[in-house]
């Protein structure tokens, strides 16, 4: 049994580290058309210095949150798992995540295409991750599924971390969201396409990470 745990701690250690690299490439050209666009800025006196148009402290951030939410994901998802037997179920499971996130991307599209320039960055967070999270839940959504307590554990841990990391960076000036690309919309002060943003990305993250694993209720006892 302890070769088992043992072996399935390596598979998400190597999950995680798949998913860190994929959110970095994936992120990488995105973020940097955000601040050309001035979607978002920074303050040049509280960054070390940038690489084309983002901060080496953004790309430092590229890597630290899917680590923060990956492994949180990983350490509840060892603990017990819900288990399912309803494979028809499942599946129509699977039709309605891939419908659900078809219907963000297009949202994302409609945005960027008639919502002028205060939808802008909402609209390019939905077409952005809409896409991929269509795929993850094509393939993995009986993964998660079965892990669906750790999985919302995790991502509400990390979202409700990050949007308050956020808001008192904004509060400091360290950077700034533009009031002509967003919609204006605050949650306890933060605008709505930073929780946005947090919990999709956070999303994406734990979905690969669990897509990746393998089955946590066959491996791990309960």
């Amino acid at each position: 049994m302890t070769s088992r745990l043992e072996g399935h701690r390596r598979a998400g250690y190597r999950a995680l580290g798949l998913i860190v690299a994929a959110a970095f490439l994936y992120t990488i050209l995105w973020d940097n058309y955000l601040v050309y666009r001035g979607v978002w800025s920074y303050a040049p006196n509280r960054v070390i210095a940038t690489i084309a148009y983002v901060p080496i402290e953004e790309y430092a951030f590229f890597i630290l949150q899917p680590l923060l939410s990956g492994l949180l994901y990983l350490v509840l998802s060892k603990r017990k798992t819900t288990r399912t037997s309803k494979p028809s179920f499942l599946a129509k499971g699977s039709r309605f995540g891939i419908t659900l996130m078809v219907c963000i991307s297009v949202l994302g599209i409609f945005c960027l295409a008639f919502g002028g320039d205060r939808a802008l960055y909402l609209g390019l967070i939905l077409s952005w991750c809409g896409p991929v999270l269509a795929v993850l839940m094509w393939i993995g959504f009986d993964k998660i599924w079965t892990a669906r307590r750790a999985a919302t554990a995790s991502l509400t841990i990390s979202t409700i971390y990050l949007c308050i990391a956020d808001f008192v960076a904004i509060r400091m000036g360290i950077w700034t969201i533009s009031e002509q690309y967003s919609l204006g919309i605050n949650l306890f002060g933060l605008p709505i396409e930073e929780a946005v943003f947090f919990l999709v990305t956070n999303w994406m993250v734990i979905q690969g990470v669990a897509m990746l694993m393998p089955n946590i209720a066959s491996s791990i006892p309960a």
